[in-house]
């Protein structure tokens, strides 16, 4: 998950996510420019949270819980 410090939406995608149980890998953009120049190529955006399941680009805050209210993320979540 590509995030910055001042981001509401990140902390809130953390939040979600840890009340799934789910664990994930944090780079802050906001203090490595290489990093945000890689998640821009890898995501096609420029807004945080970018959020990566395995490979699969999820989106932001908004696209997560949307995959979350068709069923989709926990089969995602599960590896499937």
């Amino acid at each position: 998950m590509y995030t910055t410090a001042v981001c509401p939406y990140c902390v809130a995608a953390k939040n979600f996510l840890k009340s799934k149980g789910q664990t994930w890998e944090e780079v802050r953009v906001d203090t490595d420019p290489a990093e945000r120049e890689k998640m821009i190529a890898r995501a096609k955006r420029t807004s945080v949270p970018q959020i990566f399941i395995g490979e699969t680009h999820v989106g932001g805050y908004d696209d997560l819980i949307a995959l979350h209210r068709e069923g989709k993320l926990e089969p995602l979540l599960a590896g499937a």
